[in-house]
């Protein structure tokens, strides 16, 4: 999966590879990049991205909502000349708490316009504890139709920060659409497969695409079936990617890692990454037919062995793994079974599927 890119942020790749936070960096002229810390996570910060306007700064995220990352977004701002309150406008690439979290809390300092691809922003809205109950159970029923042990709930969309009571989502951003910010030329672009509403945004005056969790200079961002996904979210991802390799040469800002060029050789990467994937999970499903995608998981290859995952990790990883299933099921490829858990084989050479007899 190793790309031919160019890296252009030097200090951030020392800081990954010494696991220290980056500086904060002026990437252009009223263009700065702020590395806002996730505690407990391999990830280890997020990127935030500050634009001065005549009349303050916009902010592209926000960062996971602890302490210590509000105070090192506040300590960046500071570092740009600028105070919380003089945040005018908040563009969020996607809905996951290291990229929406600190918005409530930013609310609480300053009345910026918040900006969101519908998709996502539908989730954000504040929910009663009975919503999030509800919600928690089909993450629950997902999950046993995967194969997982449910014997540990699944806590992870209280983590969700929500929209205060009350507030709506100012901007739902569509595909294309300038955020009308006075001094910059940028656009939204809808990336789907991270997740539904997952927006990178593009400014080629300045050159440079704010890729989100989309690209990655050096791992593949995790694409899973969920409750805020749409069902096949895997086939958007490789569609979105096809999209972004016909872009300008645009230097690439992501969230996560470190700056890089060569938007069109990392989209190569990443396809024929996972095109591997699908072939690894086929030739798994092959040897040991009537696997669920919970055994499917520990039988594949991982970064790490997949018994030092921890539980969180290892439901995100059966769940990236069911997204290969589900666009192997659509390719006629594997076939699933009815019935709880769903359980999965190589789809007879003889067998044509319904869409390829709708087709003749």
């Amino acid at each position: 999966m190793t790309a031919t890119i160019e890296v252009t942020g030097h200090e951030q790749r020392e800081a990954w590879a010494q696991k220290v936070l980056p500086p904060v960096e002026e990437v252009r002229p009223g263009l700065w990049s702020i590395p806002v810390p996730m505690p407990n996570s391999p990830l280890r910060y997020v990127l935030i991205y500050a634009l001065a306007l005549p009349d303050g700064l916009a902010l592209i995220d926000t960062g996971w909502n602890t302490d210590e990352s509000w105070r090192t977004l506040v300590d960046g701002i500071h570092a740009t000349g600028h105070d919380v309150s003089d945040v005018k406008h908040v563009s969020v690439t996607h809905l996951h708490p290291d990229h929406f979290g600190l918005v409530p809390r930013l609310l609480e300092h300053a009345d910026p316009v918040i900006a969101m691809h519908q998709f996502d922003a539908r989730h954000l809205h504040h929910h009663t504890e009975d919503e999030i109950d509800r919600q928690m159970a089909q993450s629950h029923r997902e999950l046993e139709q995967l194969g997982c042990p449910t014997d540990v709930p699944d806590k992870g969309i209280r983590s969700f920060s929500r929209l205060p009571d009350g507030r709506t989502m100012d901007v739902e951003l569509d595909n294309g659409q300038p955020l009308n910010l006075p001094g910059w030329n940028v656009r939204a672009l809808w990336t789907p497969g991270h997740t539904a509403g997952h927006l990178c945004f593009v400014d080629e005056d300045a050159g440079v695409i704010f890729t989100g969790d989309h690209l990655l200079p050096r791992i593949s961002p995790n694409i899973s079936t969920n409750p805020f996904q749409e069902s096949n979210p895997l086939a958007d991802y490789l569609v979105s990617l096809a999209n972004t390799e016909h872009l300008p040469d645009l230097e690439a800002l992501p969230s996560h890692e470190y700056r890089f060029r060569g938007l069109s050789d990392r989209v190569t990467a990443l396809l024929g990454h996972h095109e591997e994937r699908l072939d690894e999970i086929t030739a798994a499903v092959a040897a040991d037919p009537e696997s669920t995608a919970w055994e499917i998981t520990r039988s594949v290859t991982w970064s790490r062995p997949f018994s030092e995952l921890s539980v969180d990790l290892s439901r995100m990883a059966a769940r990236e793994t069911n997204a290969h299933l589900v666009v192997l099921h659509q390719r006629g490829v594997l076939t699933p079974t009815e019935g709880v858990p769903t359980r999965w084989s190589v789809t007879p050479k003889d067998s044509t599927t319904a869409a390829d007899r709708s087709a003749r």
